[in-house]
């Protein structure tokens, strides 16, 4: 399914019948779009399944359709309140993956013609807060946006936006490559009022991973949502949502999120020389080999994972520090 997650398929999807699958969440992490880094981090793929788990449900509480049927604990599929422990597998319905043909670019003109059960090719952006390694910096500061574009006056770093702004990114290119609203819209196969819901629902569900996090005293600033149409061209929300991988979520100003590895490699050569190669053939191949993560921010960012599933939820799957303490701990660490 993708370099952090597996699939299990249970039935394959046809084009009139959502098919059914386990997505099992793993302890890799993946950065940059390179792929799959060298280190595993432990408890990573619990806590985020069962994250995501309690965000569908919840989103499904304000209407919304979704993939998530429920997670598997003992061979049996269970709600969220039901399971006993901690388990890293979810049981979803399944759509198709379309993908655009390759010629001198890519070529989206099939999905103009699908009737539907297809993952839509865009990855689905909000924004609450202009962070400051936010590519919405780098694409302004290129000239490829303007404040306009997304319906305010400016755009600096560290600004906290009085609404959420909608953004898109390609979904199945080789790296994501941003997009206007007009070229998400042409490349979806979505019509007008299609594409209207989708951004409503993005907002709608950017509002409830807004409320559910603060409990744990979480800002969420960014995060990214995917959706399909099902067999009768309703929208579902796909994949996984509201988890740290999904989200960059801060507490009291210090990222929380899978920006803490970013950090860590910012610092390195290895990532010097990924900002040089992105984009160009067989890129990955010339970066190279990435630096394995200290013993010490892999334990530091497993037990992040933890106590912020803990929080978020309200059940202590994990015997983990307040999120409050690991913070503090790891504060020390990386500064």
């Amino acid at each position: 399914m993708g370099s952090v997650k597996d699939l299990i398929v249970i039935e394959e999807p046809k084009e009139e019948k959502m098919g059914l699958a386990d997505m099992v969440f793993s302890d890799r992490f993946s950065v940059f779009d390179y792929g799959v880094m060298p280190d595993l981090i432990d408890h990573k793929g619990e806590a985020l399944c069962l994250m995501s788990a309690y965000f569908f449900e919840r989103i499904e509480e304000r209407g919304m359709k979704t993939h998530y049927l429920g997670l598997v604990e003992g061979g049996r599929v269970k709600r969220f309140d039901e399971i006993s422990s901690p388990v890293n597998v979810m049981r979803v319905k399944l759509a198709r993956v379309v993908k655009p043909k390759r010629l001198n670019g890519y070529d989206y003109s099939i999905f103009k013609v699908l009737k539907g059960n297809y993952l839509i090719p865009l990855e689905v952006i909000y924004r609450n807060v202009i962070h400051p390694n936010s590519s919405i910096l780098r694409r302004l500061e290129r000239g490829e946006v303007k404040p306009e574009d997304f319906g305010l006056r400016e755009i600096k770093p560290g600004m906290k936006l009085e609404k959420p702004v909608i953004d898109f990114s390609t979904k199945l290119e080789d790296f994501d490559r941003y997009l206007k609203w007009d070229e998400a819209k042409e490349i979806s196969g979505l019509s007008d009022e299609e594409f209207e819901t989708l951004k409503n629902f993005a907002i709608e569900i950017d509002d409830v991973i807004t409320r559910e996090v603060s409990k744990a005293n979480l800002e969420n600033e960014d995060g990214k949502i995917e959706f399909a149409l099902d067999e009768n061209r309703n929208l579902i929300v796909v994949d996984a949502i509201g988890t740290p991988d999904e989200c960059r979520f801060s507490y009291d100003g210090f990222e929380v999120s899978k920006e803490i590895l970013r950090s860590y490699y910012r610092k390195t050569e290895w990532y010097r020389k990924l900002k040089e190669l992105k984009g160009r053939e067989n890129w990955r191949e010339m970066v190279g080999t990435p630096p394995k993560l200290s013993d010490e921010v892999k334990e530091m960012v497993s037990k992040i994972y933890m106590a912020m599933c803990n929080e978020i939820t309200g059940r202590r799957f994990f015997d983990v520090p307040k999120l409050k303490e690991i913070i503090k701990i790891i504060k020390e660490v990386v500064s």
